[in-house]
């Protein structure tokens, strides 16, 4: 991915937060969703937003980040994207990001490979043509887990897979956000959101955790230590970050799978950054310098956010027989 950072926005943190905040997502109109309401194998339920869009033969899936959804400016973007492009396009939310808290225990976590397999699963009895699935930053890492688990069978659900700043190391991302001007804003920021659903999550299910223990943490490793660890089936975090960290497995994979990750990326330290010998063939790696954490503005202040998607997706497309528009390096 040839990005190279516009002048009026240097360095990772810049990058990350503007793009989020200010710049544009989309050519014309916010994409307009309709909503249904899927009942989980446990008894629960997840929110799928579909973009209003013709029946396509293909189907574009995004996985969001921590705390987003179909309003995020990346899902916005890749919608934008799918649109231009002529797919379908759905946005899962994970539990409890569709705006309604979900019903049972369980939430999500940056692992859930199982959550995305059940997902695609679906999407794949619904939709008789193609689909390629694209997850950010924890969902491209659940994603990618996703892929590591099915090894061959996924060619049979989608045709290829990206992850876009994603943590695939996530004990190193931990540690990176828990210190600093990270600690202070992004941590900051995920458990203002975070810990209100937690303490709902325990109205719901009194004796869950410990409420004192969750209030007083301080830092996401602390916050999954009482909370996210526990209810998924793992001992303490360490464990948690240990086993759902998609790097240790990326030779697994045996579909065509994109890797995009920006070496300046605050969340995502460029020393833990896979290289080209710890990926197998079916896996690319692309590592601009420049773009922060999903930011990879462009363009003139304020700046627009629509050439990663294009990128992604077309990358993404170009692994479609059918395929044949043009490959955009943003």
């Amino acid at each position: 991915m040839n990005y190279v950072a516009p002048k009026w926005l240097p360095g990772g943190n810049l990058q990350t937060i503007w793009p989020a905040l200010y710049s544009r997502r989309v050519l014309g109109a916010t994409p307009l969703y309709r909503r249904e309401r899927w009942s989980t194998p446990d008894g629960d339920f997840i929110d799928v937003d579909f973009l209003q869009a013709p029946p396509s033969q293909t189907l574009l899936v995004m996985f969001h980040g921590l705390e987003g959804s179909s309003a995020s400016h990346y899902a916005q973007a890749f919608a934008e994207f799918a649109r231009v492009q002529g797919f379908n396009y759905a946005v899962p939310h994970f539990r409890g990001c569709s705006g309604e808290l979900n019903h049972g225990p369980r939430a999500y976590h940056s692992g859930d490979f199982e959550e995305i397999g059940w997902i695609l699963a679906r999407m794949r009895e619904q939709h008789a043509g193609s689909i390629l699935a694209v997850g950010v930053s924890l969902g491209g890492n659940a994603l990618l887990r996703w892929a590591e688990e099915m090894g061959s069978q996924a060619a049979s659900v989608v045709s290829a897979v990206a992850s876009v700043s994603s943590p695939l190391d996530l004990a190193a991302s931990g540690r990176a956000i828990g210190r600093g001007f990270n600690r202070l804003v992004y941590t900051r920021q995920f458990l203002n959101t975070m810990k209100p659903k937690a303490l709902q999550k325990l109205a719901q299910h009194p004796g869950l955790f410990d409420a004192q223990a969750l209030r007083a943490a301080r830092d996401l490793y602390e916050f999954d230590n009482v909370f996210t660890a526990p209810l998924h089936g793992f001992k303490n975090t360490d464990d948690y970050w240990h086993r759902a960290s998609a790097k240790p497995h990326l030779r697994q994979i045996r579909i065509p799978a994109l890797v995009v990750n920006a070496r300046n990326d605050p969340f995502v330290p460029a020393w833990s950054l896979p290289r080209q010998k710890d990926v197998g063939h079916w896996v690319t790696l692309w590592q601009p310098a420049h773009g922060g954490h999903v930011g990879f503005a462009q363009g003139r202040l304020p700046g627009h956010v629509r050439s990663m998607p294009q990128a992604v997706g077309g990358w993404l497309a170009s692994h479609l027989s059918t395929f044949s528009a043009p490959l955009i390096h943003g």
